[in-house]
């Protein structure tokens, strides 16, 4: 908030510098009214303004870090700071005494309306005071004397001046200034910016009335009769009113004669958009987001080496049993598969080979005959069994492709080499342990295996092979 605030007062100052070097004495006064009151919503919204910015990080090689626990105690030291109770309470007593007095000033106006005689002028309504006062404007109630106003002593053209105040709503740049300063009652550039655009009003009122046909002179002269006497020298003025006298005779008469050329008035407001694009740029909030297009990191978990020897102790026990007669307790394989799954493949690449089990055998149904097993090297003793009805070798469609149905198995051969040529031809798919196999790869596997080979069809046409 703080520097947003201070922000604002910088670029209202910057504003404000170049409306007094560049524009205050130029007679293109509606221009004028319109720069005062921009810088000032300008100043407000140029901090807001955000320019996001894209940076693509660069990848970064993926890198493992063990993960380790550490308990840290830190002791939080509880201070209560005063400072920012004291600015805020300062500052909400500054906003209650100048709203009190921004109210106090409007009410007196309204009770002014209210309690005293008006004429109708449409559009604009004549307030007649008994007291001396100097005439004023606020929206279109305009403020006279009513014993001068009744005599006829006004001039037409100080009605007319004040008229031009109604008609081009000058109060509500007012109104719009002193409510800002009120919330911004701190920063003293807005009285000096609401002094800057009360004199532009006035060199507004000016120009209307020597346009409308008033000689310089003669205007000049009613203006310091106005300002003059000791009558009105004396008499005050509210604050949110325009008076006839509010500000520097001299330079007023010096604008009324003042005629500033068309170039002088496009190269001074083309100054304005190199002014306005540094600001933008100087003060407005700039965001650096990263893109990340990939992964640039990998923060993994790895195993201990206390794992790691745990789980060579367990994989090198059950890995020196037989795989069909291989049993692992359940407790043991969560401790090989947890370990397993943080190891990295560094570590699996060092550590014993994961011990894989033979998936177990479906439960055998009463008086049910054991199945056939063939040992490598051995003759069977089983009986052939009569030949299986041959399956269709037609082919059959599924989904417009073309597949031969696996036909039933052979009988046992005691050569298991021949055995599993056989199966292979007639649709098998060979498994040992979780691991598919091909057929010709299910071949070479016996082959080199010099343990006893069992062939297991109870699954056909899976078949699991053991020993292998």
């Amino acid at each position: 908030m703080e520097l947003y605030i201070l922000k604002s007062a910088v670029i209202l100052a910057i504003f404000f510098a170049f409306y007094k070097l560049f524009l205050e004495n130029t007679s293109i006064h509606h221009f004028k009214r319109s720069y005062l009151l921009g810088s000032l919503i300008a100043s407000f919204l140029i901090p807001f303004i955000t320019f996001t910015s894209y940076v693509e990080v660069s990848p970064i090689i993926a890198t493992y870090t063990e993960a380790t626990s550490q308990v840290t105690h830190t002791e939080i030291e509880k201070t209560i700071k005063y400072w920012p109770f004291v600015l805020w309470t300062i500052y909400g007593l500054g906003v209650l005494f100048f709203a009190i007095k921004f109210f106090r000033n409007l009410f007196n106006l309204i009770q002014q309306i209210r309690k005293n005689p008006k004429y109708k002028n449409t559009p604009f309504i004549n307030v007649l005071l008994s007291e001396t006062v100097i005439p004023h404007t606020f929206f279109n109630y305009i403020f006279l004397n009513k014993m001068q106003f009744e005599n006829c002593k006004i001039p037409q053209e100080v009605i007319f001046h004040e008229e031009t105040h109604a008609r081009q709503k000058h109060s509500l740049d007012i109104l719009f200034v002193a409510l800002l300063q009120i919330v911004f009652w701190f920063n003293p550039l807005f009285y000096f910016i609401k002094k800057s655009i009360k004199l532009n009003h006035e060199f507004l009122a000016d120009r209307a009335v020597l346009n409308a046909g008033a000689k310089t002179s003669e205007y000049q002269k009613l203006l310091l009769a106005f300002s003059s006497p000791d009558s009105y020298r004396d008499a005050a003025t509210p604050s949110l009113a325009h008076s006839l006298n509010y500000s520097s005779i001299k330079k007023r008469f010096t604008l009324m004669k003042t005629h500033t050329s068309k170039r002088a008035i496009w190269l001074r407001s083309l100054l304005i958009l190199p002014l306005l694009s540094v600001l933008i740029y100087g003060f407005s909030t700039k965001e650096i987001v990263q893109k990340n297009t990939q992964i640039t990191e990998l923060t993994k978990e790895k195993a201990t080496e206390a794992e790691i020897a745990e789980y060579n102790k367990f994989a090198k026990k059950y890995n020196a049993v037989a795989i069909e007669n291989r049993k692992i307790p359940l407790e043991d394989l969560k401790v090989l598969e947890t370990i397993y799954r943080k190891m990295t493949d560094e570590q699996k690449a060092n550590a014993e080979p994961f011990p894989e089990c033979n998936p177990p055998a479906p439960p055998k149904a009463p008086d049910a005959p054991e199945v056939p097993k063939v040992k490598k090297g051995g003759k069977s003793d089983i009986p052939t069994p009569p030949p299986a009805p041959k399956a269709p070798k037609a082919p059959s469609a599924e989904n417009g492709n073309l597949y031969m149905v696996a036909e039933a198995p052979p009988a046992p051969n005691s050569d298991p080499v021949e055995y599993i040529k056989e199966l292979g031809k007639r649709g098998a798919t060979f498994y040992i342990g979780p691991h598919k196999y091909s057929t010709d790869e299910a071949i070479k596997m016996v082959q080199k295996s010099t343990n006893e080979v069992t062939i297991d069809v109870s699954k056909y046409p899976v078949v699991h092979l053991g020993g292998c």
